[in-house]
This record gives structure tokens, C-alpha cells and sequence, in this order.
């Protein structure tokens, strides 16, 4: 708190972290507060936020209340899954992929408002302070940043009520009362985790009440659904031939795949602070989406292009796992993954069923790598010598062979 800041940028909810957090920087620094809060899709009504924020004594002008479902899609979640990314093989990113743009737009409004700090309710503990600030130092090298939970002492729910009781903060019911869910959830368009409270224990198996966007895959209909997904330049531009927008898609897809109980997972995640974590999340239209472009990626991607994706793809995911969205090298590897994504167009058709994903058809007809004449197993018509087989075997097997008599010869001294 050495420097004098004169105008910060909050992102804020309208929960009990923010609505604290809001009042301590008017207490603490003595500066003007800009609210900012983004619609990514998380389910919850955004406009009381307004209303909250100017009980709080902010000016009209500093409210800003942004629909970002689009471009969140658009810009964020569909270039990440042209990279087919999965975090420690299971997780789709739905948390991290989101803090960029939130980012993002709190240095777009900082500019616009000419503040000279942002502030965020993220923890000392978790990943998302490392995604907020490196995104935000990225875009405005001088930005300052306030993050309360590094400097404060309110480090406990029952503190936070009392600031909050001893400064007129009006506090949701539940969570004066003890209610609501015993753990902490974050949602987007493209999931919802849920992690702490009961959650910390490894160990606990969740409450069925617990999930929102998937039914159990026992209580999933007794019919499967088959549904088509059309492809364009590796992004899916329709379903069932209706032409769907980026965030349409998702919608749709989570609908889809959350009545027929796709996407659940439980896992144990090493955080980029240095603790392993426990979370729980949801992410249906996002499992049908990478099962999709697998799919389609398979007959319209030359082989060794998709063996350097998948090569390249771990490093891609921990790069935006760890807050390096806004990086030279994940830019880099982006135009390499787009770049690889120019023929990946076409159908696929996929089964789904009780928490199950099949595919049952692909199809390209403009950039399909698949040639029946040359993979059938019946007469091809020469159009494969496979005699030429044991040639590509020989020349494969010369270093084994070598390596193989040295051996031999090293036992025979023996």
C-alpha cells in the first residue's frame, strides 16, 4: 500500500468476497471504485450487480455489466479445443480458459476509465491470481494490482460476515444463515467446479445433489441420441444441420449432454502454487466437443501433423493452465494449431448414451485423408504393393539388429 492509487478496477459479483472487498478498498485505499461484471455464461443473473454496486456507493458511470458469452466462446474456448487440450489427461479447462478474458477486460476497462489499478477476489492459494495477473501484466505492463486476500486479515468466512455486518454490507440469506452449498462453485458456459468444504477430502465421494448441468448417467434416458456435428476449419459450425453461433453450440451441446449424463469428473489436480487440489466438475457440451473433433481430426489429418499436435498438446495446456494465455509461445503454438485446422471440415455423427460417447460416423468430402482402395482388406486392385512392407521393416529393424548382436557379442565375453 505505498503507492497512492487514485482509480481501481474490481471485477466483481455482487457476492460476499467482492461486496467486502469493494467497501475495504474504499476503506483502505481511499480510491475511486470501477465495478466490472462479466456474463461468461455462469447461470446466475448478473444485473443485481448493478444495483448492489450503487448501494455501495458507486457512480452509474463506473458500472460496467458485460455480456461476454460470445467472445468467450468464440475467441477462447473454441481455439483451445482445436488443440484437443486436456490438463493432466482429464481436465477441459473450463475455470482457466475463462480468466484471460476476464483479464482482458478489466485492463480494456482500467484504459477506457484511465485507472491505475485492478483488483480481484482471488486467493493466495489458488491458480487463479497467477491467471488474473499475468494476463492483466501481458496487456498493461504497469498495471497495478490489489489482491485483498494477500494483504488482509479477514481470512475466514465468520470475518468476512462481521466486516460485512459492521459496515451495512447486505449479505445473501444462505450464506448469513449457514445455507447453500458446502463448497465453493465457479461456472461458465462451458462448466461448473466445485471444490473446497467437504470437497477437500480426496476421499469423500459427492452428494448426487451436488452436479447441476448432468443427471446421473443411471437416471439418463433409456434411448440414445445420436446427433451431427458439422466442422468448419475445426470449429463445430452446426448441429443436426441447423448453423449455430460459437456460444449457441455450447448451449446446445450442454443440453444435450447433460440429459444424457456426459462430462462428470472427479479429480486430484496438481495446482500451479504447488498443492495438489480436489475438484469435482461439469463440462457436457465440452466432452462431446473433444470426442467431435478427434473424430474428426482422424480422416482429414495427416499423420504425423496430428502426432505434433499431441505432442505439442500438454505443453499447450499447462501453458494456459498456468496463466500464459496471453504468452509469445502459446500465440506461437496457436498459429501452428490453426494453421493445422484449415482441412479439418466435415461430419460427425455420435452416440450418447447413459455417460457414454461413441462415434458412428465421420465423414469430409472435400478433405478426407481416408482411401477405402488403399485400408480395405479385400482385393484393392494393386493400389498397395504390400510387399513393399517387408522393406520399410527391414530398414526399421537395422539399429534393433545392431543393437541386438552387440548384446549377443557382450553375453558371448561373459
Amino acid at each position: 500500500m505505498s503507492e497512492k492509487i487514485k482509480k481501481v478496477v474490481l471485477a466483481y459479483s455482487g457476492g460476499l468476497d467482492t461486496s467486502v472487498i469493494l467497501k475495504w478498498l474504499q476503506d483502505t485505499y481511499h480510491c475511486e471504485v470501477v465495478t466490472f461484471t462479466a456474463d461468461i455464461g455462469q447461470g446466475e443473473e448478473v444485473a443485481p450487480a448493478r444495483a448492489k454496486a450503487l448501494k455501495m456507493g458507486i457512480k452509474k458511470e463506473n458500472i460496467f455489466i458485460e455480456d461476454l458469452r460470445e467472445e468467450f466462446v468464440r475467441d477462447f474456448v473454441f481455439p483451445m479445443f482445436r488443440a484437443n487440450t486436456l490438463y493432466e489427461g482429464e481436465y477441459l479447462l473450463g475455470t482457466s480458459i475463462a480468466r484471460p478474458l476476464i483479464a482482458k477486460q478489466l485492463i480494456d476497462i482500467a484504459r477506457k476509465t484511465k485507472a491505475d489499478a485492478i483488483s480481484h477476489g482471488a486467493t493466495g492459494k489458488g491458480n487463479d491470481q497467477v491467471r488474473f495477473e499475468l494476463g492483466a501484466y501481458a496487456l498493461m505492463p504497469n498495471v497495478k494490482v490489489i489482491a485483498p486476500w494477500r494483504e488482509w486479515d479477514l481470512l475466514s468466512r465468520e470475518k468476512l460476515l462481521a466486516y460485512a455486518d459492521k459496515h451495512g454490507i447486505p449479505v445473501d440469506f444462505k450464506k448469513r444463515k449457514g445455507g447453500g452449498a458446502p463448497y465453493s462453485m465457479d461456472a461458465n458456459l462451458l462448466h461448473i467446479s466445485y471444490e473446497g468444504g467437504i470437497l477437500e477430502d480426496p476421499n469423500f465421494s459427492p452428494e448426487e445433489s451436488m452436479w447441476r448441468l448432468t443427471v446421473s448417467p443411471e437416471k439418463a434416458p433409456n434411448k440414445p441420441q445420436i446427433i451431427e456435428l458439422t466442422y468448419t476449419l475445426g470449429d463445430i459450425t452446426a448441429i443436426d444441420g441447423k448453423k449455430m453461433s460459437p456460444a449457441e453450440v455450447l448451449i446446445k451441446l450442454n443440453e444435450i449432454g447433460g440429459r444424457h449424463g456426459i462430462g462428470r469428473l472427479d479429480m486430484v489436480e496438481n495446482r500451479y502454487v504447488g498443492m495438489k487440489s480436489r475438484g469435482c466438475y461439469e463440462t457436457p457440451g465440452g466432452t462431446i466437443m473433444w470426442k467431435g473433433h478427434r473424430a474428426m481430426e482422424s480422416i482429414t489429418m495427416d499423420r504425423e501433423v496430428l502426432s505434433l499436435k499431441d505432442d505439442l498438446m500438454p505443453r499447450y495446456a499447462r501453458l494456459i493452465y498456468n496463466g500464459y494465455w496471453f504468452s509469445p509461445e502459446r500465440r506461437l503454438m496457436q498459429v501452428l494449431i490453426d494453421e493445422s485446422q484449415k482441412t479439418v471440415n466435415g461430419t460427425v455423427r455420435l452416440k450418447l448414451y447413459k455417460g457414454t460417447m461413441m462415434c458412428v460416423g465421420r465423414e469430409s468430402k472435400t478433405d478426407s485423408l481416408f482411401d477405402m482402395k488403399i485400408s480395405t482388406f479385400d482385393d484393392d486392385g494393386g493400389a498397395y504393393n504390400q510387399a513393399d512392407a517387408a522393406g520399410f521393416i527391414k530398414l526399421n529393424a537395422l539399429r534393433l539388429r545392431i543393437a541386438g548382436n552387440l548384446a549377443k557379442g557382450r553375453s558371448k565375453k561373459k
